[in-house]
């Protein structure tokens, strides 16, 4: 038992990563990230707002296309995190079977 513990006691030392500090280019383009997607979203709702009745089909067409365009702009820069039920339920038994 004294020698299991010697050795892990030895190599937990090894597994520490180190610590790096938070740079500040980080920070800094966060809110012009905000603002880029404040400029996308105040530009779909005048889009959405517009009156495409008179338009030509190739007005419309290109409108289409850059709705397209900037929803999947948007989407790219969410960075957000999204599980599904089926991975939601695995952690949790694993989690149950763990403790």
């Amino acid at each position: 038992m004294a020698v299991v513990l010697v050795s892990l006691a030895c190599t937990a030392p090894t597994f520490a990563n180190p610590v790096t500090p938070v740079t500040t280019t980080a920070i800094a383009t966060a809110p012009s990230e905000d603002a880029k997607a404040e400029i996308l979203m105040k530009r779909l709702e005048e889009i959405k707002e517009m009156d495409k009745s008179n338009l030509s089909r190739a007005e419309k067409k290109e409108l289409r296309k850059e709705v397209k365009a900037i929803k999947a702009t948007m989407k790219a820069s969410s960075n957000g995190v999204y599980l599904s039920v089926g991975a939601i339920i695995i952690i949790i038994l694993l989690l149950i079977l763990i403790l």
